[in-house]
């Protein structure tokens, strides 16, 4: 199939916690033979050796919308109530969407022969329209790639730091769903996308492959904000250095409380050190968002990456977690502080366990849960849908 992609973003400057996962979902489509073209929704475009590219229309007032809302400091922005809900929606309706509608309508009739359109992770809301359009000229297919569910949805009102995408949507002008929550899947269909099917994080075992180092730390964990899962990271990091107090625990990222006991803040790690830091670490933990703990198979990237890294992994209960890893082989899941230090202690204590532990949640991962495993379910889900 020919695929047009259009992502939020193919810069990982910007951060944004998707962009590498966008990345190894091309890649497996391209490894699975599929003819990729991408076009990012923030930054600019580029070509790889597994997709070509065309240029972001809006490249320039995408990057002058985040500096403005950076230093309007934050908040998911809405297009609904208030002067800049108005200011905001003007500026998709009459500059932002005509652009992109414009940009896909010309790839599409340039390319001829594009299989599907899919959206990954861009404003919902900003493309309102463009599916039907792009369907009633040239009865292309669209589909929308949702990975936030369900902090995304309109329950929620979305992280942040980001949009609140399903305001003034029309998901049922799109051929079909996909997201990272098999229990998502239902709520999606009740706003009325007409078809929703659950497709979770990988990983890319190449790019994720274990390293040897020393480690020489105890217990880390990486992660965007703390939005959402203030009460695990009080539970498996702070009471824990408090009361542990010769483990070394250490947390890169950012968006944390101020007050975090003895963890050491390491800041923003880069991508091609995120692997490095991690492998140093005897221990290292996954903590999902509530919202995503508490809704059924909801898949988050972390404990991917960490499996297929070989990494001992420790995290917070997560609903439907037996999905993809099996609970004390593979993942170590706790409750409470309590239960983490006991766990810390234990683990700390046996290496050949934390091994075995390690060696286990890659197996899985080449087993089940590579980049191409999850490229073979987006080609599924678009070949299966009407």
């Amino acid at each position: 199939m020919k695929l047009l992609c259009v992502v939020s973003a193919l810069d990982i400057q910007y951060r944004y916690g998707c962009t590498a996962a966008w990345w190894q979902f091309l890649k497996g489509l391209w490894e699975l033979g599929h003819d990729v073209i991408a076009i990012p929704y923030q930054g600019a475009a580029f070509e790889s050796p597994w997709w070509r590219a065309y240029p972001n229309p809006c490249r320039v007032e995408g990057d002058a919308f985040a500096q403005v809302k950076k230093f309007m400091g934050g908040g998911a922005t809405s297009t609904q109530g208030g002067v800049s809900a108005a200011v905001t929606k003007r500026l998709i309706d009459s500059w932002i969407r005509p652009r992109w509608e414009s940009q896909l309508v010309d790839i599409v009739g340039q390319e001829r022969d594009i299989d599907a359109v899919i959206v990954f992770g861009v404003p919902l809301n900003h493309f309102t329209g463009i599916a039907s359009r792009l369907r009633s000229k040239y009865g292309t297919r669209m589909f929308y790639f949702d990975g936030d569910v369900p902090a995304s949805l309109p329950r929620f009102q979305g992280f942040a730091s980001g949009f609140r995408i399903y305001e003034g949507a029309d998901l049922s002008e799109y051929t079909g769903f996909m997201c990272n929550s098999q229990g998502g899947c239902a709520e999606l269909l009740q706003m009325g996308a007409r078809s929703a099917q659950a497709v979770h994080w990988g990983a890319d075992p190449s790019l994720y492959e274990p390293i040897e180092c020393e480690q020489d730390r105890d217990v880390f964990f990486y992660g965007i904000g703390a939005e959402y899962r203030e009460t695990w990271i009080d539970a498996l990091l702070t009471r824990p250095s408090l009361k542990l107090t010769e483990v070394t625990f250490a947390a890169g990222g950012g968006g944390f409380p101020a007050e975090l006991g003895r963890v050491r803040m390491l800041g923003y790690v880069p991508f091609n050190r995120l692997r490095h830091e991690c492998w140093r670490s005897r221990i290292n933990l996954s903590i999902s968002r509530r919202t995503h703990a508490e809704l059924f198979a909801t898949s988050t990237v972390r404990p991917f990456e960490l499996a297929a890294m070989g990494c001992c992994i420790v995290g917070n209960p997560h609903s439907g977690i037996e999905t993809w890893f099996e609970p004390d082989k593979e993942i170590i899941l706790v409750g409470t502080a309590e239960e983490a230090i006991e766990a810390y202690e234990c683990l700390l204590a046996d290496p050949a366990r934390r091994k075995a532990m390690g060696e286990a949640a890659r197996r899985r991962i080449l087993e089940c849960h590579t980049h191409r495993h999850r490229a073979a379910d987006i080609v599924r889900c678009v070949l299966a849908a009407d």
